[in-house]
């Protein structure tokens, strides 16, 4: 398998409604790179991962995770949405939150003592082991990020997918979440949607911008013609020296 790469897009195409939202899109994901996926709303960032995680059937092209159909290769992966619905209502624990994680299709709805002992790891992982018996709802915004992260970590992905991890947390919460993210990196590869390129570009060496078709691009400070063209606005976050999508590696 380490010759393998772990994603493989090859000439996808998605349409909503006869509304193109991806168009001929292509790239290769090696093992252990940390990628991130920008673009702007509505570009099909979102789509990427849900054609990734097997949870949508592309209309044209396929995709391989080590080799194999999305749909027979979901243990390998983590994901962490960028919304998750819940009742504040709901008294679930911190702890309990993180066992969703085992969850799987015609498995018992108890846990063991060792999957407890994993998802206390998880949570340690991500520095929330002291708040495993609270109520999730009682947590901040950061804490619940970091929560849910600890629940994307516990069934040991080689694969972490995630969409927009920073939403609504302030810089220092943003500053220990992506300070997370490299110690996971050593030993994961990691996708993640983000718009927050100024502070990826620290930690990331090439980006997937996302607007219907995609794009490879090593990551740095720059503004240009480029940027502008995805965002539709000035931005002095990545340079855009292109890379051929099609069939390119993210080394950078």
């Amino acid at each position: 398998m380490a010759d393998i790469p772990a994603i493989e897009v090859r000439k996808v195409g998605v349409s909503f409604n006869g509304v193109p939202v991806l168009e001929d899109v292509s790239f290769t994901v090696q093992k252990g790179e940390f990628l991130s996926v920008v673009g702007p709303n509505g570009g099909g960032k979102t789509t990427i991962l849900k054609i990734i995680l097997g949870l949508l059937k592309p209309d044209a092209g396929e995709v391989r995770i080590f080799g194999k159909p999305p749909e027979k290769a979901r243990e390998h992966f983590g994901y962490m949405p960028q919304y998750t619905l819940f009742d504040p209502r709901f008294p679930v624990s911190v702890i309990d939150v993180v066992l969703m994680g085992l969850l799987r299709t015609g498995r018992s709805s108890f846990f063991s003592k060792d999957e407890r002992t994993v998802s206390l790891s998880a949570l340690e992982t991500v520095g929330m082991a002291g708040f495993s018996r609270s109520s999730f709802s009682s947590l901040s915004s950061g804490q619940r990020q970091r929560v849910l992260l600890a629940r994307s970590l516990v069934s040991s992905p080689e694969i972490l997918l995630l969409d927009e991890p920073t939403a609504s947390v302030d810089m220092e919460i943003e500053n220990r979440l992506y300070g997370i993210l490299q110690a996971l990196n050593r030993h994961m590869t990691i996708l993640m949607v983000t718009h927050d390129l100024g502070f990826v570009s620290r930690i990331v060496k090439s980006c997937l911008c996302v607007n219907r078709r995609v794009v490879v691009h090593p990551t740095c400070e720059i503004n240009g013609q480029l940027i502008r063209e995805i965002y539709g606005s000035d931005l002095r976050m990545v340079r855009h020296d292109e890379i051929s999508g099609a069939g390119a590696g993210t080394n950078g």
